[in-house]
């Protein structure tokens, strides 16, 4: 079954409620985690993540926290899923060529079809689009 992680539903989730807050405001993660009831320690680590990918400005100290620092409609779902989860694929042979089928394999051609389309889909839906209030 292909679905959406929970790293990058909570993602969206906290992009979300920190885009609903005034721009000046740094929003903690332990605030976005108890609103939303998130694991703080995994919710953390996605913040830092989107941090490190320049999404979001980190404030360090005792009332530090997060506030957007790119505009979320100059991003789009595939680059938040690469970020997050790496190479988007619904099957393996669509990321990873050490498939021992692969040179045989009757259906990679219109697996690869329909993961160009979800890609594409990604690729044209933006995180505000999601996110958007």
């Amino acid at each position: 079954m292909f679905k959406i992680t929970r790293k990058l539903e909570y993602a969206l989730i906290a992009l979300r409620y920190i885009q609903g807050q005034s721009e000046d405001k740094v929003v903690s993660a332990k605030e976005i985690s108890g609103v939303y009831r998130i694991p703080l320690q995994l919710l953390a680590k996605i913040l830092q993540e989107l941090s490190k990918h320049d999404i979001l400005e980190a404030t360090q100290g005792a009332h530090g926290g997060y506030k957007l620092k790119k505009s979320l409609d100059q991003m789009n779902l595939t680059a938040l899923i690469k970020i997050l989860e790496g190479p988007i694929g619904i099957m393996d042979c669509s990321i990873d060529t050490k498939c021992v089928q692969l040179d045989i394999c009757n259906i990679r051609k219109p697996i690869n079809r329909v993961n160009d389309a979800i890609i594409s889909m990604f690729d044209n839906l933006t995180l505000s689009e999601i996110t958007g209030i």
